[in-house]
């Protein structure tokens, strides 16, 4: 069984299901919020669910934390890319608010502001009549492209969403460890220094530089059992190079838990990149 939190898009979420051959459903089932969607994978065996990833290099921080904060067993073990399925339509002439839903904010927020568009939240879970009577005479609709209601054709401008990058999904599992890999994976890891002091984190760095690992990540979270957390992602050559990883976290006192392994060894297109311009 599948299914997905009530903030995901359906449509992108089956579609995910599809392309990674995780399954072929009609629908998923919807779990309830991200916090629901976690603790009922965690709590019911044959049940996973397709959840947005960020991306599988550089993970979204809510992702991560609430991972993070869920049963000890969750883990996402698959990740896809899926070309975006989002559409701008009216009926008739147009002007006024754009309707669109969480997921769709997520996804198309910058293309829409550089647009000029005004966009109106609505949550993921309203239906499109909801979406039609918020527009009122003149407003317009961002919507999956197998959702566009009768009487409503694309923009002009519509053809911009087209052009936005394609979004990762990923496949979330209860199980008891991380599957075993002889090819390269994208990991994952969580771990919480020891101590809580200046330079804490450079010992545990080191650990991870000395098993010839490099991250493609970093982040720190407060944590309200005192020090930090921090929020890693590197590729890792096989499952051995991070059983030995998380043993020599082990020995040294870090606490840890491995969040993801993504199998594969490149994420095409990559994270989304600026141009920094320093001082």
């Amino acid at each position: 069984m599948l299914g997905r939190s009530e903030r995901e898009s359906p449509a992108h979420a089956v579609l995910a299901a599809r392309m990674a051959g995780w399954n072929d459903p009609v629908e998923l089932l919807d779990l309830g919020t991200t916090a629901d969607t976690l603790a009922t994978v965690a709590s019911i065996e044959a049940l996973a669910a397709v959840v947005h990833l960020g991306h599988p290099e550089h993970p979204a921080p809510g992702l991560e934390r609430a991972l993070l904060e869920g049963a000890s067993s969750l883990i996402v073990t698959a990740a896809v890319a899926v070309p975006g399925q989002w559409v701008w339509v009216g009926a008739g002439a147009t002007g006024g608010q754009v309707v669109i839903d969480e997921a769709g904010m997520r996804d198309c927020a910058n293309v829409l502001r550089g647009l000029g568009a005004s966009p109106r939240l609505v949550p993921t879970r309203a239906t499109v009549e909801e979406r039609i009577a918020l527009a009122g005479e003149g407003g317009s609709l961002v919507i999956e492209r197998s959702r566009v209601p009768a009487g409503f054709v694309e923009l002009p401008d519509s053809a911009a969403l087209a052009e936005g990058e394609p979004v990762w999904y990923g496949l979330l599992e209860s199980r008891t460890d991380w599957p075993a890999f002889s090819q390269p994976a994208q990991v994952w890891l969580a771990f919480g220094p020891a101590d809580d002091h200046l330079g804490s984190l450079q010992p545990t760095l080191a650990v991870i530089a000395d098993a010839g690992l490099d991250l493609d990540h970093l982040r720190s979270q407060p944590s309200s059992d005192g020090p930090h957390v921090f929020f890693t992602s590197f590729s890792c050559p096989t499952s051995d190079t991070l059983g030995n990883l998380v043993d020599a976290l082990t020995v040294r006192g870090v606490e840890h838990r491995t969040l993801a392994v993504l199998p594969g060894g490149s994420f095409v297109p990559g994270p989304d990149a600026l141009t920094p311009r320093w001082a």
